[in-house]
């Protein structure tokens, strides 16, 4: 497996364990908290810990309340 096809696969289970945590949330707004979280971080230098600041980051997106 390379890179590339480790974090997709990351960032799914990502996308997964964050519907389960928010099921009264879409899913398709979770994925897009997630692919924002990770756009935020598609320059990071060092990526063995991008999955976990984009669930993070994700995480914590979700748990704000909307206006």
């Amino acid at each position: 497996m390379n890179a590339s096809s480790g974090q997709e696969s990351a960032i799914s289970e990502i996308v997964e364990r964050l519907k389960e945590q928010f099921p009264g949330i879409s899913p398709q707004t979770v994925r897009a908290a997630v692919d924002a979280a990770r756009d935020h971080f598609s320059r990071a230098r060092i990526k063995d810990f991008v999955p976990l600041f984009i669930e993070r980051e994700a995480r914590a997106h979700l748990e704000r309340p909307l206006p």
